[in-house]
């Protein structure tokens, strides 16, 4: 019997293999990293054509355990992937 629909085994792999290679470039960034840093500016001083701002640094933490549980998820999502073309 000819079936013309496609299959839906080869975009799965697909999608698999991509989210693993997210998950583990997003696993060493938190790793590397241990957080996101930026720069917010307030104005906390304003007379008229007076003006003063200040930058403050903040972070926000990753914690290490995030880190490696995305590195191994997107290890697993890769092998998995693997297995299913071969």
């Amino acid at each position: 019997m000819l079936c013309l629909a496609p299959s839906g085994g080869s975009n799965e792999v697909k999608t698999a293999s991509i989210v693993g290679v997210v998950l583990i470039v997003l696993g060493v960034i938190a790793l590397v990293y241990g957080g996101i840093s930026y720069t917010r500016q307030e104005e906390f001083l304003d007379l008229g054509p007076i003006e003063a701002t200040r930058e403050t640094r903040e972070t926000i933490p990753l914690p290490p355990v995030l880190g490696a549980l995305a590195l191994a998820g997107g290890i697993v999502l890769l092998v998995v992937g693997a297995r299913r073309t071969g």
